[in-house]
């Protein structure tokens, strides 16, 4: 049985019709990743998942429980990433991971949680004291005090350099070979396509698309898609790597 159900989903805003009627389901440890342009309804969707925004038509489940008559039930089995300023300045990052962890009434060991996103040295650190890429980690960290089921990230790489943006894919590799379950949105087509088992892509609150990123590319070659062949073996992501190195410099 898939671990979530989204059946004939829907939200509007007065007469805009943010998503309209979509239906998917994910399979436990599965990345499950959610495309389209700008103002697609990607990020409605995941709201409406996550509990956060009403539903205003459909359901939708996880591990059996309905998110609109259960939601408090469901914020306990999944974890969202936040956005930086959602953390508090002045309080380190131990300390913030006990307190989200209270929430959930667990306890944790913050030197274990952040030395799995790579942030052990810097536990006793304010987040306001930390790069980007390190607040993305941080996010991270937060979303999985309560060992969730579901992991939801919403863009984890938008505004990383590629080292970080690197370091991000095989951190999100080694959550799902914990058998968790991830849901995100991107808009790197690199990034999808690698980390995604299957993927919906999104237009105008409607999901046009829905396969694995392999399968997809593969219809677009049998429709007669083309184009010319490339004569280089790297691109400039390639070089830049190999010339700086794969750390991050944090």
């Amino acid at each position: 049985m898939p671990l979530i159900e989204v059946t004939n989903l829907r939200k509007s805003y007065g007469t805009k019709v943010a998503v309209d009627s979509i239906s998917f389901s994910v399979d436990r440890a599965e990345v499950f990743g959610i495309l389209g342009p700008n103002g697609a309804g990607k990020t409605t969707t995941m709201e409406m998942m996550e509990a956060m925004r009403t539903i205003d038509g459909g359901t939708v489940t996880i591990a059996g429980l309905d998110v609109a008559r259960q939601p408090d039930r469901v914020r306990r089995i999944i974890g969202v990433q936040l956005q930086s300023a959602a953390f508090y300045e002045k309080v380190s990052l131990s300390e913030s991971l006990r307190m989200f962890a209270a929430f959930y009434g667990r306890t944790v060991d913050p030197l274990k949680l952040l030395g799995d996103v790579g942030l052990a040295e810097q536990a006793r650190l304010f987040p306001e004291k930390l790069s980007g890429g390190q607040k993305q980690r941080f996010s991270i960290a937060t979303a999985l005090v309560n060992r969730p089921q579901v992991l939801f990230l919403d863009e984890p790489t938008t505004g990383l350099d590629p080292q970080a943006r690197h370091n991000m894919w095989k951190l999100i590799e080694r959550i799902k070979a914990q058998e968790i379950t991830i849901i995100l949105t991107s808009h790197y087509m690199e990034e999808a396509q690698r980390l995604c088992d299957r993927l919906a892509i999104m237009d105008s609150g409607r999901i046009i698309a829905l396969d694995s990123p392999s399968q997809m590319i593969a219809d677009l070659i049998d429709r007669g898609f083309s184009k010319p062949a490339l004569a280089t073996l790297a691109n400039l992501e390639d070089v830049y790597i190999d010339l700086t190195g794969k750390a991050l410099r944090d």
